[in-house]
């Protein structure tokens, strides 16, 4: 598991990353979505995968007990799944924009588009 994960990330890494250079902006998006979800695993994979208690000190003790999962990663993880959907949000409402005004999502038509005006 510990291998499989971070061969995950890379191929999810590599794939958007492909799909970001794309022509065509729904690919783009798509690129923009796997970029986001290899983010989150990253992510997760750093915090590390730890099965305990929560990281909750209890009256008797003075600081937590181990094993304990460390809660910063969480938190981490959680904002950036927040500003990932607010980036894929923000990406598919200009691409649509772009296309109701150019009728063309391909990004070569875009520049030709913009080369008669």
């Amino acid at each position: 598991m510990e291998t499989l994960l971070p061969l995950m990330v890379g191929t999810l890494f590599a794939v958007g990353l492909y799909f970001i250079l794309h022509r065509h902006l729904f690919k783009v998006i798509l690129g923009l979505i796997l970029f986001g979800l290899a983010t989150n695993l990253f992510l997760f994979v750093i915090g590390g995968l730890t099965r305990g208690g929560s990281a909750i000190i209890s009256g008797e003790h003075e600081v937590a007990v181990e094993p304990y999962a460390d809660p910063v990663p969480q938190a981490l993880l959680l904002t950036a799944i927040v500003i990932g959907f607010g980036i894929q949000a923000f990406s598919i409402v200009l691409i649509r924009r772009v296309y109701m005004t150019f009728k063309s999502n391909n990004v070569d038509d875009l520049n030709k588009e913009n080369e008669h005006h």
